[in-house]
């Protein structure tokens, strides 16, 4: 009979073997991991966590989502919920702890080490949306007047400790940010030399209150491994370094997407996610684009008459606007996200809104002669089709202009131009394509 893997586990960890309770975590997902874990009785997870050791159990947990991760804690007691904290980074502890209940958090601090539990304070006072939010304050820091030699010494006992080696960071009494000192300088630089003879006083850094998407373009923008973190005063507070900015970067690319498909970003992941956490997340959305979807059936009772006179006109209808609710989407997606890594931004409306009039017209031009063809091929008479021909023409121009303008306008209110998304854009052409269709058959057909 084969075991489960929670049984499996549990075994092991009755068996003392850590390195074979390790492997076979380790090979399994994060998800399955997360299962095995919380599937196991509170009494044999301890069990499991002190023959793994609190320094293995906290480098799993580091790979877990916030939420989860608190989820395991809050199976254990507090002292052993503490000592797995105390061995993760404190930016990481931070973050899971601020998924705790108030009261679990606080017995859980009282049984850590003071100066961590302080730490830990100290970073879940900050928005998690900021900078400081998503610093670490693991970073080696020096004196200017200290000399290359001593400082590399420090670097060597400090390391395992340290978020990162790579950048030495230099500051007065008062933590005062001074400068900033590459690691491949120090090593090559004289052990006599006062790093203020080697340090860079011009250094790339993100205020504490600075939003976390702003500091992640800065990392990213000037190719560094780690940027500071300072106060309005100038005082050293923490780094965030590139795993901070991937994790931020992931977040914000997948609320994006799920806002370009007309939804609201799920709080957990797809398949934990409950059938009601996603009817709440959609049906926002399909209500307001129902609401916008109803000025289709107001432009198609307006122009009842025509359609009556000319019925092969309907033949056209979703041809036409979904073309242009095509074009729209095509257009914001690839908007949305030059804007998210700063390709584009407001002072680019009037270049954007020309290149991509100029575009619609190439297209519309290509669509108005496809259109035309697909009339022809119908048998319906000449005429219509150089209705439809020219309205190909007129929507995708206007889509055009549409998605053109709509999500940097949105930017400059204020409003994530994500929001914009693929089916707004085409309920909003849909229904205004339409009136362009029928308002041009109306003049060229003299109905």
């Amino acid at each position: 009979m084969v075991q489960s893997t929670p049984t499996r586990l549990r075994d092991l960890a009755l068996a003392h073997q850590p390195d074979a309770a390790l492997h076979m975590l380790q090979a399994l997902s994060a998800e399955e991991r997360l299962q095995a874990l919380l599937a196991l009785p509170a009494t044999d997870l301890a069990a499991l966590l002190q023959v793994l050791g609190h320094e293995r159990v906290a480098r799993l947990m580091e790979h877990f989502a916030p939420d989860d991760a608190a989820r395991i804690l809050l199976r254990l007691g507090h002292a052993d919920a503490a000592d797995v904290l105390e061995e993760m980074g404190p930016d990481d502890a931070a973050d899971v702890m601020e998924e705790l209940e108030p009261a679990v958090a606080r017995g859980i601090l009282i049984e850590m080490d003071p100066a961590q539990a302080q730490e830990i304070r100290r970073l879940m006072a900050y928005d998690p949306q900021t900078a400081g939010g998503i610093m670490t304050p693991a970073f080696v820091a020096v004196y200017p007047h200290v000399a290359a030699g001593a400082v590399l010494a420090s670097v060597r006992q400090r390391a395992e400790d340290a978020e990162t080696i790579y950048y030495i960071y230099v500051m007065d009494q008062t933590q005062r940010l001074l400068g900033v000192l590459s690691l491949r300088d120090l090593v090559l630089s004289p052990a006599h030399v006062p790093v203020s003879k080697l340090m860079r006083t011009e250094v790339v850094k993100a205020q504490v209150d600075a939003d976390q998407e702003a500091a992640a373009r800065l990392l990213q923008e000037h190719r560094l491994l780690a940027i500071p973190v300072v106060d309005h005063e100038g005082r050293l507070m923490g780094i965030i370094t590139a795993d901070d900015v991937a994790r931020v970067v992931r977040e914000e690319v997948t609320e994006d997407i799920a806002r370009l498909g007309g939804s609201e970003p799920l709080e957990h992941p797809y398949l934990r996610a409950g059938v009601l956490e996603i009817v709440r997340k959609r049906v926002g959305w399909l209500l307001i684009l129902f609401i916008a979807g109803a000025y289709t059936s107001t432009v198609l009772s307006h122009f009842e008459a025509t359609l009556s006179e000319v019925v092969a006109l309907s033949f056209f209808i979703p041809l036409l606007i979904g073309t242009g609710g095509n074009v729209g989407s095509q257009i914001v997606t690839t908007l949305v996200r030059a804007m998210a890594v700063e390709d584009v931004h407001l002072g680019h409306l009037l270049r954007v809104l020309i290149k991509e009039v100029s575009v619609g017209v190439c297209l519309g031009a290509v669509m108005a002669v496809a259109t035309f063809l697909r009339a022809w091929i119908q048998g319906v008479d000449p005429r219509v089709g150089e209705v439809v021909a020219v309205t190909a023409i007129a929507i995708v121009v206007w889509a055009s202009m549409v998605a053109a303008v709509l999500p940097l306008t949105l930017r400059r209110l204020g409003v994530d131009p994500a929001v914009v998304s693929a089916p707004f854009i085409t309920t909003l052409v849909d229904g205004t394509g339409l009136f362009i269709y029928f308002t041009l058959a109306h003049w060229l057909l003299r109905l």
